[in-house]
C-alpha cells in the first residue's frame, strides 16, 4: 500500500512541479490554498493508515514546491546574467539573517550551552529559513494585475471556506469526534507534540490545549474554531490577513467581498483570539496611514470596541463541550499548582494572557543574560517537538534571540522593519502593497507574543507576498517587457 500511496503522491506532486516550473507565480496560489488545508489532510492520511517516513515525505510537498520555484527563477537569473530585482537594504538583512542561522547550525551545542540534537537543529533551520526563501522567491516574481486580482480572490475565498468549515464544526461536530479521529495521534505520535488538552488519558495524549477555552472549575469548556488548520491561532492568522487585505479588492463585486469578509470576521471571532482581533486594528491603522483612509481608522476603533465586547459576550453564546473524568483530574492538578489564576477572559490575571506575558518576560531575560544564544533547536515548537529543554517560547523575537543570539534577532527584526517600510512606500501608489503593508504590520505585532513563522501559511504566503509587492519599488533591472506589465494601471 505504501508504494501505491507514494506513487500517487509523486504523480500529483510532479504535475504541480511542472506547472510551477513553467510559471513560478503558481506557487503562490498553491501555498495560499494548499497550506490552509495541509494539517487537516495530513491528519486524515494518518488516520487512514499513512504513517512514518511515507507521511513525512508527503508533508514535504511545500518545501519541494518552494524549491522548484526558486530553482526556476534562479535558472532565469543565470541565463539573463542579472538578478531579477535590485538588491536593497531589506535583501541584505534577509541574507545576513540566513547566513547567521546557517552558521549557528554548525556550531556545536556544547559551545553555546544548548542541548538540541541533530533533528531539532534541522527542524529549527527549516523554521528560520523558510520565510527567507519565500521572500526571495517573491522578490523574483512579477505579479501582473490579473495575478493580483486572482490572488486576492483566492485569499478571500480560502478564508471564507476555512471560516465556514470551522463554524459548522463547532456547532455540528461533537468534541468526542475530535478526540478519536486521529488528530491526537497525528500531533503526538507523528509530529512529536505532548499536548494535554481534552481527551487525555493515561494511555494517550490529548488534543492541543487551545482547541477549547477553559472557563474554570468543572464547568463545560467553550469550543473554539480550529477548522482545517487544526488550530484557532493559525486559523486566525489567515483571517487577519484576509480581512485587512480585502481593502485591495473591495472595488470589485463589493457584495461578494463584503460577504466573504463577514464570514472571515465571524471565523476570527469564533477563534476567540483577542490578540488577533487587536492585530486587525493595527493593520487597519497602518492602512489608514499609508493611503490616508479615514474609514480604515474608524474601522480600527470599531474593531477594538468589538474585541472588548466580544470578550464578555463569547462565553455566554459559545458552543460548549464537557470535560472527561481524566481531564478534570488534570485541571484540578493545574489549579492547585497555580493558585489565584483567573479563567475570566476579561480579568487582568487571566491565565492565558498571563502565560503569554510571562513567556515574553522570561524570553527577554534569557536573551539579556545569554546574548550569544543557545543554538538552533532550543526554543519554541522545535524544542517542544523534540523533547529539548525549552530556553524561550511564544514570541518570535525572543525565540530567535535565545536561539541565534541578539545579532540574529536584530537582523530578523531589522529585515522585517525594512520590508514593512518598503511596503508602506510602495503602498502610497499601489493599493495591493498598501493592503499587504497593513496585514504585514498585523503579523509583526502578533509575533511579539507568538511564533507566527511557525505557522507554514504565514511563513510561506505572507513573506512571499511581501517580497513580490515590495519589488515594484525597485524594478530598475527588470527587462523592459516586465516593466511594462507592472506599470499597467491597477
Amino acid at each position: 500500500m505504501t508504494a501505491v500511496e507514494l506513487g500517487l503522491y509523486a504523480l500529483l506532486l510532479a504535475a504541480v512541479a511542472v506547472v510551477v516550473w513553467r510559471r513560478p507565480v503558481v506557487a503562490l496560489y498553491v501555498f495560499v490554498v494548499g497550506l490552509a488545508l495541509h494539517n487537516a489532510v495530513m491528519a486524515a492520511l494518518y488516520a487512514a493508515g499513512v504513517r512514518g517516513a511515507t507521511l513525512t515525505a508527503i508533508t514535504a510537498w511545500k518545501e519541494i514546491v518552494l524549491a522548484v520555484a526558486l530553482l526556476r527563477v534562479g535558472r532565469d537569473a543565470v541565463a539573463e546574467r542579472r538578478l531579477p530585482f535590485r538588491f536593497g537594504v531589506a535583501d541584505g538583512l534577509a541574507l545576513a539573517f540566513a547566513v547567521v542561522c546557517v552558521v549557528y547550525a554548525f556550531i556545536p551545542q556544547s559551545v553555546l550551552g544548548g542541548l538540541a540534537g541533530r533533528k531539532a537543529v534541522a527542524l529549527a533551520l527549516r523554521h528560520d529559513l523558510v520565510p527567507v526563501a519565500a521572500y526571495f522567491l517573491g522578490r523574483s516574481l512579477v505579479l501582473s494585475r490579473v495575478d493580483l486580482r486572482r490572488l486576492g480572490w483566492a485569499l478571500l475565498g480560502t478564508a471564507g471556506l476555512v471560516a465556514a468549515v470551522g463554524l459548522a464544526d463547532v456547532y455540528l461536530v461533537p468534541i468526542g469526534w475530535w478526540r478519536t479521529n486521529g488528530v491526537v495521534d497525528y500531533f503526538h505520535k507523528h509530529l512529536g507534540y505532548d499536548y494535554h488538552g481534552t481527551g487525555e488519558n493515561p494511555r494517550v495524549a490529548g488534543l492541543p490545549e487551545n482547541f477549547v477555552y477553559n472557563v474554570g472549575g468543572d464547568k463545560p469548556f467553550l469550543r473554539r474554531l480550529v477548522s482545517t488548520f487544526l488550530s484557532p491561532l493559525a486559523s486566525s492568522y489567515l483571517f487577519v490577513v484576509a480581512i485587512v487585505g480585502a481593502a485591495a479588492i473591495v472595488r470589485r463585486r463589493r457584495t461578494v467581498v463584503i460577504l466573504l469578509v463577514a464570514l472571515a470576521a465571524a471565523g476570527l471571532l469564533w477563534t476567540f483570539s483577542r490578540s488577533s482581533l487587536l492585530a486587525v486594528a493595527v493593520g487597519l491603522v497602518v492602512l489608514a496611514a499609508v493611503q490616508r483612509r479615514p474609514a480604515a481608522l474608524v474601522a480600527a476603533v470599531a474593531v477594538v470596541a468589538v474585541t472588548i465586547g466580544w470578550a464578555h459576550l463569547f462565553p455566554r453564546i459559545a458552543p460548549t463541550g464537557n470535560w472527561t473524568a481524566a481531564d478534570l483530574r488534570y485541571q484540578h492538578s493545574l489549579a492547585a499548582a497555580h493558585p489565584g489564576a483567573s479563567t475570566s477572559p476579561t480579568a487582568a490575571n487571566e491565565s492565558s494572557l498571563g502565560e503569554h506575558w510571562r513567556s515574553l518576560r522570561d524570553g527577554i531575560r534569557t536573551v539579556v543574560h545569554h546574548p550569544q544564544g543557545y543554538g538552533l533547536g532550543n526554543v519554541g515548537q522545535t524544542a517542544s517537538r523534540t523533547g529539548t529543554p525549552l530556553k524561550a517560547g511564544e514570541s518570535n523575537y525572543t525565540e530567535l534571540g535565545a536561539e541565534v543570539g541578539i545579532l540574529g534577532a536584530a537582523l530578523f527584526a531589522g529585515w522585517c522593519v525594512a520590508l514593512l517600510v518598503g511596503l508602506v512606500r510602495a503602498g502610497r501608489d499601489d493599493r495591493w502593497a498598501a493592503a499587504l503593508a497593513g496585514a504585514f504590520a498585523a503579523i509583526l505585532a502578533l509575533a511579539i507574543q507568538t511564533d507566527v513563522i511557525g505557522d507554514p501559511w504565514v511563513a510561506y504566503c505572507v513573506w512571499l507576498l511581501g517580497g513580490a509587492l515590495v519589488l515594484k519599488r525597485s524594478a530598475g533591472t527588470w527587462p523592459q517587457e516586465r516593466l511594462a506589465e507592472v506599470a499597467a494601471p491597477r
